[in-house]
């Protein structure tokens, strides 16, 4: 026996896709979206843990914020960083461009505010050359006598899916840091 659809069950059945279509097309690219946000999250930890243990590193030649960058740049492969103020200060109001991170080495909960130079401030490795602030920078002071020191990365993810970009304002910031004593 041989069914036949007449053109009333077509269109009804193009009208239910029609229906359906956006909604498993929002799920579709919201798990891509979230499996991106995953992904980018597990590299900045990463990148972040790699850039602390580069920073409180004893050797002959002590590491400076350039040596830090490199290693975190080195783990980071597909995320775009940046270091407007390697030593802060770390602003939570400001946001990174979109797809863009920023990276910061200070002392632990770093103060949102320009820092300048005192006996009390460590917020660079130790290899790195003492500055009164400039600009917007805080002061750089390296840190020694087994300070601890602070890799912040904070990440501007941006949505794929035009939806999901409307609903977050087209940002959220992921931010990972890692916090280590100066081993000199």
């Amino acid at each position: 026996m041989r069914l036949r659809f007449s053109n009333g069950q077509r269109s009804q059945s193009m009208v239910e896709f029609a229906i359906v279509a956006p909604v498993l097309l929002l799920l579709l690219f919201g798990i891509v979206d979230f499996g991106r946000a995953i992904y980018i999250y597990a590299t900045i930890n990463q990148a972040a843990n790699e850039g602390a243990r580069t920073a409180i590193r004893a050797s002959a030649l002590l590491p400076t914020n350039s040596d830090v960058e490199t290693a975190v740049k080195r783990h980071a492969v597909d995320v775009s960083l940046a270091n407007p103020c390697p030593n802060g200060p770390v602003v939570a109001g400001q946001t990174p461009p979109a797809n863009q991170g920023w990276l910061y080495i200070t002392e632990p909960d770093a103060p949102p505010a320009v820092e300048t130079l005192t006996p009390t401030l460590e917020n660079a490795p130790g290899g790195q050359t003492w500055a009164n602030a400039t600009g917007g920078c805080s002061a750089t002071n390296p840190a020694h006598d087994h300070a601890p020191l602070q890799v912040t990365i904070r990440y501007n993810f941006v949505p794929i899916t035009p939806l999901i970009q409307q609903v977050t304002a087209s940002h959220i910031v992921l931010s990972a840091s890692a916090t280590y004593k100066t081993e000199y």
